[in-house]
């Protein structure tokens, strides 16, 4: 009996080649769109609603539109697999956008796309494949997996420019053993090449880079609109405690910001801490930006069990930047200190680290505080 598999296809010409490459492969598949949010949730209401004659929202820029939709639909219809939407919007909108706001309102700095991968892709969408006896996801994410033993691997896509292993460090193993990456290998060239030759519409359909669930990438007018809240204004205060000048509430700030602070003070500052207690921001030289340790929870070790001695390895702090070497020491259940040997600037608290062996994903958590 052939093996069967889930597509999550987005409208992009990753997930149509992903399709295609797992139907090469021999195994059953159904495609699939997950709708994500309602116009409300995207602040889509009234006049604006008719003037789009849509479902839900179409930004260039971002996925999971109706546009988006309708593309996954035609390369599904060409490739002669089924193809659903599945309504995903209510779990999206408490684990990915009420995780998103919570994390602002409390001054850290949240990364929706690893939320959504979590807690939508390979969990909700997950649990709906096993439900319906699938064996696989397939997604067209540029990562690998590979089995060593017992033990599932998760390793960076081959093509480092596109490497999306950051945003996937807290895959479990059950869900890595029926996880299916198949541009992992590839590079984005020649995934544009294949969807070319097979006449997919979305061949040369842009990147996505924004934040889907924000319509014009201003988080704060979101927020606002989403809680109904008016975030109020508050100090600046340098390191001594000196106030600087009145900030316009806290969620329109993050750490490293230099533009946009709407004061001036002579010299350039950055914003290095938000303190939500209090309604502060505090501002510094860049110089103070750096730091070399962090505290990580929700920690997930994926290549090993928690070691039970520090290790000596490369972690990252943000999704764009190269991995820099650390020690890192499991303090507590799932909570792992770590120690650069280099400075690092601007950590965040709600952003991720992952720590890497080579190519291979050894865990990552959320930085939880700096020091």
């Amino acid at each position: 009996m052939k093996k069967q598999a889930l597509i999550a296809m987005s409208g992009g010409v990753d997930s149509a080649v992903a399709a295609y490459l797992t139907q090469q492969q021999g195994l059953d598949c159904i495609g699939i769109t997950m709708r994500l949010f309602s116009n409300e949730d995207v602040g889509i209401t009234g006049q604006e609603e008719q003037n789009k004659g849509q479902i839900w929202q179409v930004n260039q820029k971002t996925c999971c539109s109706l546009e988006d939709a309708n593309l996954a639909e035609k390369v599904a219809d060409r490739l002669d697999i089924p193809f659903y939407v599945f309504n995903l919007a209510e779990d999206f909108k408490k684990q990915v956008i009420g995780r998103f706001i919570a994390s602002y309102e409390n001054g850290a700095t949240p990364n929706p796309c690893i939320d959504c991968n979590r807690f939508i892709k390979f969990d909700r969408l997950f649990l709906r494949a096993k439900q319906l006896g699938l064996d696989y996801v397939v997604t067209g994410h540029y990562a690998r997996i590979e089995q060593n033993g017992s033990r599932f691997l998760l390793k960076k896509g081959v093509d480092s420019s596109k490497d999306q292993s950051y945003v996937l460090y807290a895959m479990t193993q059950e869900q890595l053993g029926h996880t299916l990456f198949p541009l992992g290998g590839l590079k984005k060239s020649e995934v544009r090449e294949i969807a070319a030759k097979h006449g997919f519409v979305n061949a040369e359909k842009p990147e996505s880079q924004d934040i889907c669930f924000v319509r014009d990438g201003d988080y704060a007018r979101f927020i606002e609109y989403h809680t109904g809240k008016q975030y109020q204004p508050g100090n600046f205060l340098d390191l001594q405690g000196n106030v600087l000048g009145q900030h316009n509430g806290l969620i329109r700030y993050t750490i490293g910001q230099r533009k946009g602070l709407g004061i001036a003070l002579g010299k350039p500052m950055y914003v290095c801490e938000k303190r939500p207690n209090d309604n502060t921001v505090v501002l510094c030289e860049n110089e103070k930006l750096f730091q070399k340790e962090l505290y990580a929870n929700d920690f997930n070790w994926i290549a090993e069990d928690t070691p039970s001695n520090p290790i000596r390895i490369k972690a990252k702090i943000r999704y764009n930047q190269s991995e820099q070497w650390a020690t890192a020491e499991s303090i507590a259940q799932d909570t792992v200190r770590i120690v650069f040997d280099e400075p690092q600037r601007a950590i965040a608290a709600g952003q991720a680290v992952v720590l890497y062996d080579g190519d291979i994903v050894v865990g990552g958590g959320t930085i939880l505080k700096v020091s």
